[in-house]
């Protein structure tokens, strides 16, 4: 091969090798880059659609359970939230016949939407009054949620036991109509 040949197929040889490192480090790995990006967000909108076509599926049922909650939650008046709340528990006291101790309630505002009625409720009876009251405390309507549950026996053998209870109830505040 002859130098003049030679010298230009280097020089030939050398611009296709810096066409491709370009073409490599400039233009394909960004478009990779990007096509990887661009395949991860359809993924993701993929699933949020058909996560919203279920929710629009069960719209009714949804839409269902949140008035049932709506309807158990405590009335956005503090006394009047109080007193359904401490009739619900003389109720079950006398359905049950367990001696109910005391009832300490106290308000909570975490948000501008709702407010919790903190009560700590103690009570006295045997395994089966306490345990029927505690049943029919779950399985009332009322929006209440049982935090901690404290059972202490006050004999030898079980049979007066004192169970100290900590449960919020939730009234949600109604909306501003304009």
């Amino acid at each position: 091969m002859k130098i003049k040949n030679r010298q230009d197929f280097l020089v030939v040889l050398t611009l296709a090798a810096a066409g491709l490192f370009v073409a490599v480090n400039f233009i394909f790995t960004p478009l990779t880059g990007w096509w990887s990006t661009r395949s991860a967000q359809l993924k993701d909108l993929r699933v949020k659609v058909k996560e919203g076509q279920q929710l629009i599926t069960r719209e009714s049922v949804i839409r269902g359970r949140w008035n049932d909650m709506k309807a158990g939650a405590l009335p956005a008046n503090n006394s009047a939230a109080e007193q359904q709340l401490l009739k619900a528990f003389d109720g079950w006291r006398g359905d049950t016949g367990v001696e109910l101790t005391s009832v300490m309630p106290q308000w909570k505002s975490d948000s501008t939407n709702y407010m919790t009625l903190s009560c700590r409720v103690e009570l006295g009876g045997s395994i089966g009054s306490l345990s029927r009251y505690l049943y029919e405390m779950e399985k009332s309507p009322i929006a209440l949620r049982l935090d901690t549950v404290e059972l202490s026996a006050h004999d030898n053998v079980g049979q007066q036991l004192t169970l100290g209870l900590e449960v919020d109830g939730l009234a949600l505040m109604q909306p501003n109509k304009k």
